[in-house]
């Protein structure tokens, strides 16, 4: 992968647009997944008598706390994809497949928001956490399949890439399945906890990096 470390070509004009349209396809897949997450989110109607508007607005926390969550996921997952396809330059039939898996993942999010958001507080939180935690598992997954994929066919990448970054990526990468996997077992053990490293996972990944080329990555 990049034999020759200190020869860097030019980037062709040409090739710089080739993931364009997978860039402009991935974005609104993201706004939509995101903009679906508020419609869980109800206007209280047919108030019983004697129950005052604020006390119907405070009994959907849940949903609140769900959409948060949800929020954070989808945005910092939208921002470490317009950071790969910043040294992502070329496209081929395999890496829209991996494209088009990670996507899979993140038009699901709002079903297990709504889990959560229904059932957070009952006997079955703590397997509508592990909907929503086993969800950002495969994401990571497919993430990882997407960039892996890529770096090992180093002709679709941003040639000026130093390998320094790359290696640095790759290790970044490895953390996502794991730390998402920990917030799956602890839906079974403590759904608030599990709840909290997902959505601090999403808070800490989402800082900006020091160096853009070895951007700290979620997945």
């Amino acid at each position: 992968m990049l034999e020759n470390q200190n020869v860097r070509e030019e980037p062709n004009p040409m090739s710089l647009s080739e993931t364009t349209r997978i860039e402009a396809f991935s974005d609104g897949v993201f706004a939509i997944a995101i903009t679906l997450l508020i419609l869980e989110i109800q206007v209280p109607t047919e108030l019983p008598e004697g129950t005052r508007l604020w006390t119907a607005l405070l009994q959907q926390g849940a949903s609140y706390i769900s959409y948060l969550a949800a929020f954070a996921t989808i945005g910092i997952m939208w921002i470490n994809h317009h950071r790969m396809f910043n040294i992502i330059r070329r496209a081929d039939s395999w890496l829209l497949v991996f494209n088009l898996l990670l996507l899979l993942g993140i038009t699901f999010i709002p079903f297990p928001t709504t889990l959560v958001a229904d059932y957070l507080g009952t006997p079955d939180a703590s397997t509508a956490m592990a909907v929503y935690a086993g969800n950002t598992v495969v994401i990571a997954i497919f993430y990882n399949l997407l960039w892996r994929y890529a770096a090992h066919n180093d002709h679709l990448l941003d040639p000026n890439i130093d390998m320094n970054a790359i290696r640095a990526i790759n290790r970044g990468y490895l953390f996502g399945p794991l730390l998402y996997s920990v917030a799956f077992v602890f839906a079974f053990i403590s759904v608030p906890v599990s709840l909290a490293i997902v959505i601090g996972l999403a808070l800490f990944f989402a800082l900006p990096p020091r160096n853009p080329l070895t951007a700290r990555s979620l997945l």
